[in-house]
């Protein structure tokens, strides 16, 4: 009984020495809480990525297709342009024959305007007067033919020039409807070319913009993974720390059909129990630990023959201790190992002392029992 209370003392004393400090079953769980976390994360960034990835082919048939249609709108344009530089050519020479018609009608209208001022400001000879003055009648004929056909010339001339004004503006008119309508239709086209390439440069950019964005993604991805394989090492090791030991004690023979004892186990050191045996966060805790300081001496449970004393994976610093009738004892983390392979040890005999080797962040002893290799709660074995 004063054993009890002594213990219960030395619980609440070591208690402040030991809080904060991570057990192994501790690290094991959050090891597992890391892959679980990084299971949901690696789940949400790979459906992200494969969404990241059909918006991105949705956005390159879309960007294809502006470019395509971009590309004949190019072409189209081209070809609206050209026919638009023609059609000016044809209306400039239009003009510029439509200016000389205009020169040649003012002229022709020149000279029959001073021609008839010129009659009239003139005597002009009537016919009597023209066949009186003849010297022959032949050259009366003459005189008479000449005088109508010089007159019937500047009035043809005139006509013709008119006429040839008014062919010429009606051309060049139907000409000007057409440079118009070329030129509508050109600008149009332009404009049509120049939303196909807004629309193919916002497509791109949003292209761009998510190639990056899931590059980013891929890397976290990558991250996490790597993460995750680590944490899955470590959590490996753990395990196969615990297969190792079960392994060493079936191949020290120590087996029995019936099972161990529940009593006669002392106490390995003294201290703070800081984490109990059993499923824990979802994961099996195969031992006990009890948080001591650092070089804290630890001593054996029962007397038995050493099995193992050396570096275990997880467990780092290990002395397996076989007591004979498939029962066995372990002790994990120590900073120093106090005794050898094969060495028969007395109950309470020092073994090692207390430190945080392997997968541990704080001082203490990971303590387990096993029962014919299987771990058992060891707080059923200690007195």
């Amino acid at each position: 009984m004063v054993r009890r209370i002594t213990f219960a003392v030395l619980c609440v004393l070591l208690l402040a020495s030991s809080a904060g400090a991570e057990t192994g079953q501790e690290k094991f769980t959050r090891l597992q809480q890391k892959v679980e976390n990084a299971n949901k994360r690696e789940g949400v960034l790979t459906s992200s990525i494969a969404e990241m990835n059909t918006r991105v082919h949705s956005l390159r048939g879309s960007v294809l297709s502006a470019e395509s249609k971009l590309a004949r709108l190019q072409v189209e344009v081209g070809r609206h342009e050209q026919r638009l530089a023609q059609v000016k050519t044809i209306y400039e020479q239009q003009s510029h024959l439509l200016g000389l018609a205009q020169r040649q009608f003012d002229a022709a209208e020149h000279r029959l305007a001073r021609r008839l001022v010129a009659n009239y400001e003139s005597d002009r000879p009537d016919t009597v007067a023209v066949m009186l003055s003849a010297r022959s009648l032949s050259n009366a004929v003459d005189r008479l033919e000449y005088l109508s056909a010089f007159s019937a010339l500047d009035q043809r001339v005139a006509r013709e020039a008119q006429v040839a004004k008014t062919r010429i503006s009606a051309i060049r008119t139907r000409t000007g409807r057409l440079l118009a309508r070329v030129d509508a239709e050109t600008r149009t086209v332009t404009l049509r070319a120049s939303q196909v390439l807004e629309t193919r440069d916002r497509l791109s950019s949003t292209r761009d913009r998510l190639r990056t964005e899931r590059n980013k993604q891929k890397q976290t991805l990558a991250s996490v993974c790597e993460s995750k394989e680590k944490w899955l090492s470590e959590i490996a090791a753990l395990q196969a720390g615990s297969a190792n030991i079960a392994a060493r004690i079936r191949s020290a023979g120590s087996h029995s059909s019936a099972t161990p004892s529940v009593a006669g186990l002392i106490w390995p050191i003294q201290g703070v129990l800081t984490s109990p045996f059993g499923m824990r966060w979802g994961r099996m805790h195969e031992g006990i630990d009890i948080g001591a300081a650092t070089g804290t001496p630890i001593y054996a449970a029962a007397g038995g023959t050493v099995i193992y004393a050396g570096w275990e994976s997880g467990y780092g610093n290990l002395t397996v201790i076989d007591h004979g009738n498939g029962l066995a004892t372990a002790y994990g983390h120590q900073s120093k190992i106090a005794v050898s392979n094969g060495q028969t040890v007395s109950r309470g005999q020092l073994i090692g002392y207390v430190g945080s080797t392997g997968h541990s962040t704080g001082p203490h002893l990971h303590f387990e029992v096993r029962a014919n290799g299987t771990p058992v709660n060891p707080l059923s074995y200690l007195s």
